[in-house]
């Protein structure tokens, strides 16, 4: 076959530009530490390097999110701890209550402390974040989570969300607890029962807290124990949640010598004093009982701040608001240790969360490292491997430009 001197030239020429190209990518290369810098140098490779970039893109933000559920958990965590203190203040106030050398002055003395307790609570109830968004109030932040009337009674007035946070990629995490469950609301599978005497009961029977002998036998039912007759009898009604009344038993006999009753359900109660015809006290399944920590500490400050001087009915009428208070404050209590517990756990799953990201991090951009960073050794190897390449192909083309057929012929 012949080849035209137009094709030596077309030839050697492709063959030197083809080199300086090569040459170039390599200087880029060099130049900005990347293999690829686009996408035709490695179309896979640049493909994959991109999806890369957008996983690690996800992956920072599940990181900025969980940084923002540990600042909520922490702050609701320090606002936790002051509730935990103020409760047992609460706790403190209720056994200094009992004590029966205190005149009427002294326990008005500590419903006005109680008062101050109360508006304590409230204020740490309503705490506001960052943004100024109330904290318990669930999802309407923009709403304080309970309010307080003319007559200073105080009710819920967030809802229920739980402001849950996507902190990766398969785990939703609640950054913050509702007023209702950490106020008003026992711990979830509690099996303890609360008391409360008729403001009617014109005995001196205080009723003592009850005591569960048989969880296995209880299924959360509540009692009503009415006095009447002479001499002293009691029956018991037995209703169910929704106060429905499913059996009444007795009427028994009252023995003052041995005042403990046996509840069927596996429940008994005492008590002290003596009951009279008409007084009725009512023995609930936490569960089933309204534990507005407002509204106990309300009725604990209406109850010392009322005189009992000379007084027994009276003085029994406080010992029961002391034991209805003490239990309920008690379930409260319980319900905002567990509730920092909860969010201790979740802070412990951020940590570990945090670390496992951290480490996809590293991998995303070895990975990524790996498709486009350039190996310096061996960009500055091929650079010299182009040069040579280059000179070798300007060297065959210059000596293809000198030759000639009447060269050639001599």
């Amino acid at each position: 076959m012949r080849i035209s001197t137009s094709q030596f030239y077309k030839i050697g020429l492709n063959t030197i530009n083809t080199q300086q190209a090569r040459q170039l990518d390599t200087f880029n290369q060099i130049g900005t530490g990347k293999k690829i810098t686009s996408p035709k140098d490695n179309p896979l490779g640049a493909a994959r390097a991109l999806n890369l970039a957008n996983s690690m893109a996800v992956n920072d933000r599940f990181a900025e999110n969980r940084s923002v559920a540990m600042q909520n958990l922490k702050f609701e965590e320090s606002i936790l701890s002051e509730v935990t203190l103020a409760i047992q203040a609460v706790q403190t106030r209720l056994v200094e209550a009992g004590n029966g050398t205190f005149s009427d002055a002294d326990r008005a003395t500590l419903g006005e402390v109680v008062d101050s307790l109360r508006e304590q609570l409230l204020g740490l109830a309503n705490s506001t974040d960052g943004n100024g968004q109330y904290l318990f109030s669930g999802n309407q932040g923009n709403i304080s989570a309970f309010g307080k009337d003319a007559f200073g009674n105080i009710s819920w007035q967030g809802d229920s969300g739980n402001r849950a946070i996507q902190v990766s990629s398969l785990r939703q995490l609640s950054s913050a607890d509702t007023g209702y469950d950490i106020f008003m609301k026992a711990v979830s599978g509690a099996n303890s029962y609360v008391t409360s005497a008729a403001a009617g009961n014109t005995g001196t029977g205080v009723i003592n807290s009850p005591e569960v002998f048989d969880p296995k036998a209880n299924s959360g039912q509540n009692y009503s124990v009415a006095f009447s007759g002479s001499p002293l009898s009691y029956t018991v009604s037995i209703s169910d949640a929704s106060g429905v009344v499913g059996s009444t038993e007795g009427p028994f006999v009252f023995d003052e010598a041995n005042p403990g009753i046996t509840l069927s359900w596996g429940v008994k109660v005492a008590f002290s004093g003596v009951p009279q015809e008409g007084d009725s006290f009512s023995v609930n399944n936490i569960h089933n009982e309204n534990i507005n920590i407002f509204d106990t500490l309300a009725q604990l400050s209406e109850a010392l701040n009322t005189p009992i001087s000379n007084d027994e009915v009276a003085k029994s009428r406080l010992y029961n608001t002391l034991a209805f208070a003490s239990e309920r404050i008690s379930a409260n209590y319980d319900t905002v240790l567990n509730v920092r517990a909860s969010v201790g756990v979740r802070m412990n799953e951020i940590e570990a969360l945090d670390a496992s990201g951290e480490q996809r991090t590293l991998d995303f951009k070895n990975e990524i490292s790996n498709l486009e960073d350039v190996d310096f050794y061996e960009a500055s190897t091929e650079l010299m491997q182009r040069n040579l390449a280059l000179q070798a192909a300007s060297m065959a083309f210059s000596k293809i430009q000198g030759l000639s057929l009447f060269e050639i012929l001599g």
